[in-house]
């Protein structure tokens, strides 16, 4: 960034071990906290928030410039496809008291949707923020392990977890200085 201040990017792994391949975010996570990316010019933090978004919600009030979520999806694409997305940020500042009572009402937020739109509502959510998704095969209850596919992913994921801060960091730096 400017030199004097390192860009803070907070990565967390989104899903359940217990159903399939909906633990693609969370085994992304702990992989890269066994062997975590080193990107110049950056502090990067990891956490692995399983189904419980009020901790990535807690943790994002320490302040951070970017957010990547990692997470299972469903995109009807073929089982393991890893997609980089920007999230649609919800605006609760503009919804009525009685829909953001409705929205908020569950404090688990299971759903990382929610979680960021309380980020947001609270002014902790980082102007920048990306999801890796990848498109799971099998997610149901009970089901621990990943497809093949998934685990292929993960691996793909955590390699190319460098790369894609780099460019995002580089992204952001253009918007600094050009004012995009």
């Amino acid at each position: 960034m400017n030199g004097s201040r390192r860009f803070r990017i907070l990565i967390a792994g989104v899903g359940n071990l217990l159903r399939g391949d909906d633990g693609f975010g969370v085994e992304v996570a702990r992989r890269l906290l066994a062997y975590p990316p080193a990107v110049p010019d950056a502090d990067i933090t990891i956490i692995e928030t399983g189904i419980g978004g009020m901790h990535l919600v807690q943790e994002l009030m320490s302040g951070y410039d970017a957010l990547v979520i990692i997470d299972a999806i469903e995109r009807g694409a073929e089982p393991g496809s890893v997609f980089i997305m920007e999230p649609v940020r919800a605006k609760p500042h503009e919804w009525s008291v009685e829909t953001r009572r409705d929205y908020f009402a569950d404090t688990h937020y299971a759903e990382p949707t929610h979680a960021l739109a309380l980020a947001e509502g609270i002014g902790a959510l980082p102007e920048h923020v990306i999801i890796v998704g990848c498109q799971a095969e099998i997610v149901d209850d009970l089901i621990q392990g990943m497809t093949p596919s998934v685990e292929r992913a993960v691996d793909l994921t955590v390699q190319r977890i460098p790369t894609i801060l780099r460019e995002l960091i580089n992204q952001t730096e253009k918007h600094i200085v050009h004012g995009d």
